[in-house]
């Protein structure tokens, strides 16, 4: 399997993903962002969308749209009250545009089939590079700023009270995940990134407590579903990403499962 090349950018792509996914996810769940995140992959679906419009790769396309309307969700829905409102507004907006970008695109159907459901064979050796850049971007960025992050995240009224600037945690926090749908999106696609950013920590919460025993067994979560959704996907020729999106809701029944017992 490791053979071929395609099987190896694969393998070491979803080994990026997974951990960027299951890092960021902890924190995704603890803001209460699970609706944002699916907003930013049908997001990421119009830049892709762009992209194939207008000759550029996909991710390319996703990280533009992706990033500047983070930034400009996180400039506009300060208050929570109106970020669901906000959050609509703009999903509503950005999958008409990837509907038109694809309509007048002289791409075939294939294109957007990758786009929704991502493209294992698609990932090339200078796109695995990429990914592990910005995969690598998105660490240092949250190790710089960890302990803000999570207390602003786990206690937002205790880190206005101790001066922490809510807002800027708040929009460098929208920008990363951007860039994790983006990355993520390569392996299971638009439509089924928030699997990957949601399932693995909202799994882990049930079996451990602290943020950093969350972080790892979500990266582990994370990582399981990846792999062995690759693999089950080379043996069988079946999307990966329907194996992953089944191994991680497995997991999470069973962490609920393991909640009632407890």
């Amino acid at each position: 399997m490791l053979s071929y090349d395609f099987m190896r950018h694969a393998f070491v792509a979803g080994t990026f993903i997974a951990i960027i996914c299951g890092t960021m996810g902890v924190f995704v769940i603890a803001r209460n962002m699970s609706f944002l995140t699916h907003t930013l992959a049908e997001i990421g679906f119009a830049g892709a969308a762009f992209g194939v419009f207008v000759g550029w790769p996909a991710l390319n396309g996703m990280l533009l749209f992706t990033v500047l309307s983070s930034a400009m969700v996180g400039q506009m829905s300060v208050k929570s009250a109106r970020r669901e409102s906000v959050i609509s507004a703009v999903s509503a907006l950005f999958l008409g545009l990837g509907i038109l970008f694809l309509a007048i695109s002289d791409q075939t159907s294939s294109s957007a089939t990758s786009i929704l459901f991502g493209s294992v064979i698609g990932i090339s050796s200078a796109e695995v590079w990429q990914i592990a850049g910005l995969s690598l971007v998105i660490i240092v960025v949250i190790l710089l700023m960890y302990r803000s992050l999570k207390f602003e995240s786990f206690d937002a009224v205790g880190a206005r009270v101790n001066g922490i600037n809510g807002t800027l945690i708040s929009i460098v926090f929208l920008v990363l995940l951007a860039l994790s749908v983006s990355v993520a999106a390569q392996i299971v696609g638009s439509l089924l990134i928030f699997i990957l950013l949601t399932l693995p920590a909202a799994s882990a919460k049930y079996f451990v407590h602290g943020v950093f025993k969350m972080i790892v067994l979500a990266i582990i979560f994370a990582l399981v579903g990846t792999w062995l959704g690759l693999y089950l996907g080379y043996l069988t020729n079946w999307p990966v990403s329907f194996f992953i999106a089944t191994i991680e809701v497995l997991i999470f029944v069973a962490a609920l499962w393991h909640a009632r017992r407890a």
